[in-house]
């Protein structure tokens, strides 16, 4: 039943399998996210590489609103991802069924209330939008990326994409690498990591995907083109506290 593998995703019990499909679901939701983002605000609030750098040249340049707006993006990350942890690590001490859908339901909670309300803080100018936007979809980036990075055992990433585009080149280089090119007839060969490459293409396609979704939802849509994301991580998160079905009886 879909309610039985929905409830798999967000279940105690891991399997590759379960992670790779609850990592490439949330990486669409991240790109989506982010891409929806930068369309309101003109800040990305997944990236905190490029949120350092800005912060760097902010300083130097003497630009104090996007300084003051690269500090409540990391700060608002750090946050979302220690928050994660914390409701992870107690559910866990708490022998709970809800250590991963608890944080997805956050998520979730925030997305809507950034879909319903994001309308109402254009009425206080543009700068308390772009303030706002950062800290709540920062948050949850943050929360998101913890909260998969736990289930995977930092295995998967879904809120950023250059750690994955890497390994992905570096995956390519060994597979064109010409291994007959050693003198050595005992140098080990270098081969592909199919696993590794396939992983991480399908994650980059995930993303990339929910970003053009994202984008065009927010063009055309505005901030109500999140409460389908939060509407969908609600429902993900939320079958885990239904009653399991009764196993079958085999005749």
């Amino acid at each position: 039943m879909p309610v039985d593998y929905l409830r798999t995703l967000t279940a105690p019990e891991r399997t590759r399998r379960t992670n790779i499909h609850l990592g490439t679901s949330l990486a669409f939701i991240a790109g989506a996210t982010n891409a929806g983002g930068f369309l309101a605000v003109g800040q990305y609030t997944s990236h905190m590489t490029g949120m350092v750098s800005s912060f760097a040249d902010a300083l130097v340049m003497g630009d104090t609103s996007l300084l003051k707006a690269c500090v409540v993006a990391m700060v608002a990350f750090i946050s979302g991802a220690a928050t994660c942890a914390i409701m992870i690590n107690w559910a866990r001490r708490q022998k709970s069924r809800h250590e991963y859908s608890m944080p997805l339901l956050v998520e979730a909670l925030l997305l809507l209330a950034f879909g319903l309300l994001g309308d109402d803080f254009n009425d206080h100018g543009f700068s308390a939008t772009v303030y706002w936007t950062v800290a709540l979809l920062s948050f949850v980036m943050g929360l998101q990326n913890a909260m998969i990075t736990k289930v995977s055992n930092a295995e998967i990433r879904t809120t950023h994409v250059t750690g994955m585009v890497t390994d992905i080149g570096i995956e390519i280089g060994k597979l064109l690498y010409w291994n007959r090119s050693s003198p050595y007839p005992d140098a080990p060969k270098v081969e592909v990591n199919w696993t590794r490459l396939g992983l991480h293409s399908l994650l980059v396609g995930s993303f990339s995907i929910g970003a053009m979704v994202g984008a065009f939802g927010f063009k055309y849509v505005g901030y109500g083109a999140t409460v389908p994301l939060a509407i969908a991580l609600a429902v993900l998160s939320s079958v885990q506290f239904l009653p399991a079905s009764p196993p079958k009886l085999i005749e």
